[in-house]
């Protein structure tokens, strides 16, 4: 969640490019969007008065997402800066045309060198918007959230496909666990009472 936030906060809030940015990856986190559905997100597809939007995913699958408040707050500032057309991108490159997927790429990794300095965790691991989706995903199972809710949230048609999530969220428990010292315990020799025997004896 730290190195999440890190790489959320570390665009310039004073430049649009940062404005841009800031917004987009705390809209990727929240929906958990592919690269392709972030960058496909129009205007019209905002909904400000129930806190969703609207995303466009494989095999022309529609679903709508709810956000968070401080996510609408983000939109909601970043508006402004945008041309107001219903149909333009909802995150645009400095053209006004919608942004690529290396664009996406390359300014995440502008990001995460900004966070690295902020959150040296980050410094030996690769980020990619995919890797953002992933990391929606394990907070939603480590939230307590369904794995067949997950894979509705992140747009899976199988939630065969969502279960990887669930393997994965064990693997860290292990290696938590691992850290631990086990408790120092003693093997108790259970002798059964005579009415338990009697009992037993009966069946």
């Amino acid at each position: 969640m730290e190195e999440m936030q890190a790489i959320i906060d570390a665009p310039n809030l004073s430049t649009w490019n940062g404005l841009r940015d800031h917004t987009m990856f705390a809209t990727l986190y929240n929906t958990g969007a592919r690269v392709s559905e972030i960058t496909g997100m129009k205007i019209i597809d905002l909904s400000l008065s129930t806190s969703s939007v609207k995303i466009h995913g494989k095999g022309r699958k529609d679903r709508v997402m709810p956000l968070w408040q401080s996510t609408v707050k983000l939109l909601k500032r970043w508006l402004p800066h945008v041309d107001h057309d219903p149909q333009n991108p909802l995150f645009p490159n400095a053209r006004g045309k919608a942004m690529t997927r290396h664009g996406v790429e390359y300014r995440l990794g502008m990001a995460k060198k900004t966070a690295d300095a902020q959150c040296p965790s980050l410094k030996e691991k690769p980020v990619s918007p995919h890797l953002i989706r992933h990391t929606t995903a394990i907070h939603l199972l480590q939230s307590g959230i369904d794995i067949s809710v997950i894979a509705l949230w992140l747009g899976h048609e199988s939630s065969v496909t969502t279960h990887h999530y669930l393997q994965a969220d064990l693997a860290m428990k292990k290696q938590v666990l691992e850290k631990l010292a086990p408790p120092h315990t003693k093997n108790i020799l259970f002798k059964p009472g005579d009415a338990l025997m009697r009992f037993l004896e009966s069946l």
